[in-house]
């Protein structure tokens, strides 16, 4: 096996860069002696409720917590039915499982990989004819960190008195229509998993909203529904953001908007790269009101693996993101889905690779990937 020439991502660039930042920050933990939430949580939240525009921002243990703790405030339990996309990481639909609720999913739109808004109203009108009561919530994803098509989809969240929940977990600063994605529907829930574009040194997660109320309740759910130690007026959970992590992420906010533009330049450089490759289907471009940061930069091929073996053996490496869509996954057989209920989904589960892209990737790295993708196509 070839060794690996260019990572998918690499960290250690980013941490090279703030080594000496996050060290000091670290070493003020350590003295100060505040591991469970108090002044560093506190002073994080803060500063994420101001780069998010919002008044509220709760630091939980991470992105899966941030949505299941949602839903739960939102009241959403057992009987209910949750909207999300079959084509993302499970935590999503494991978040509407664990609340007790019933996943509903709707196939995704092909270019974006993100809920289609056509096939979603669709089947709010068929499920609202049937049991509208059971219909709570919606579920988006702004999937590799490309925004859904939030307009469309709120209004048929007001038509249908149900919640939108944003799964902004891979889209920290990308923007949609000015906004920022988290920030559109009721609430926005945010992952900080090491290779997040902005990534903590462990997991970590952020629920950001305009309801101050809604705040309190997660803020008491997430530290076994208290309101004052050892009084309990909800049934929580133990889900607070780490000081560690809040110290770490303190440092990196800062730097955020900077590395997602570079991120889009790579993407830039990527679309000029391989632009015209027969069999190669490329991300969406950024449109005037939808402006992605690329967590991931997807590519679609029919040849999907043998083009990710030909460039692992030239020491490139490459992600599948994801390769089994929810709705096949045999935790949900009860469910009743079958193979074939989604089509868009399957296909994309069968096509998707992901490229390297991280903002320390160089242009030379990505004229390589770029040539050995060419010669992959022309036979080589």
């Amino acid at each position: 096996m070839a060794t690996t020439r260019i990572p998918l991502m690499n960290l250690h660039a980013q941490y090279r860069e703030l080594r000496e930042e996050i060290r000091a920050a670290i070493d003020r933990l350590l003295e100060e002696q505040h591991f469970i939430l108090g002044p560093p949580v506190e002073s994080f939240e803060k500063q994420a409720a101001g780069y998010f525009g919002l008044p509220e921002a709760i630091g939980l243990a991470s992105g899966s917590d941030a949505l299941y703790l949602s839903l739960k405030a939102y009241g959403v339990g057992p009987g209910d039915e949750v909207v999300t996309t079959p084509f993302t990481f499970f935590a999503t639909a494991g978040a509407i499982a664990r609340s007790g609720a019933r996943p509903l999913f709707v196939d995704i739109d092909p270019r974006t990989f993100n809920l289609d808004p056509e096939r979603l109203s669709v089947c709010l009108e068929e499920k609202g004819r049937r049991a509208p009561a059971k219909m709570k919530a919606i579920i988006p994803v702004h999937l590799f960190g490309h925004p859904a098509e939030m307009s469309a989809i709120l209004s048929l969240a007001r038509e249908h008195g149900m919640k939108v929940i944003e799964d902004a977990c891979q889209a920290i600063g990308a923007t949609y229509r000015g906004k920022k994605a988290g920030t559109i529907g009721d609430c926005g829930c945010f992952s900080f998993f090491p290779s997040k574009n902005l990534g903590g040194y462990g997991d970590g997660g952020l629920l950001v909203t305009g309801d101050s109320d809604f705040a309190g309740l997660v803020r008491r759910l997430r530290v076994h529904g208290s309101d004052r130690k050892y009084h309990h007026v909800e049934l929580g959970i133990n889900s607070r953001l780490d000081a560690l992590q809040a110290a770490v992420l303190a440092v990196k906010l800062p730097h955020l908007d900077r590395w997602n533009a570079a991120r889009r330049e790579r993407a830039r450089c990527y679309q000029r790269l391989l632009s015209g490759i027969p069999d190669l289907t490329l991300p969406p471009h950024p449109e005037e009101e939808i402006d992605p940061v690329f967590h991931l930069y997807v590519i679609r091929s029919r040849r999907r693996d043998e083009l990710a073996s030909f460039l692992q053996r030239r020491g490139i490496s490459t992600g599948v993101y994801y390769p089994v869509p929810l709705h096949l996954q045999p935790c949900f057989h009860e469910l009743g889905y079958r193979e074939g209920d989604f089509p868009e989904a399957e296909k994309a589960a069968r096509e998707v690779l992901a490229l390297p892209l991280f903002p320390e990737l160089r242009e030379e790295e990505q004229e390589l990937v770029s040539r050995s993708i060419a010669e992959f196509f022309r036979g080589g």
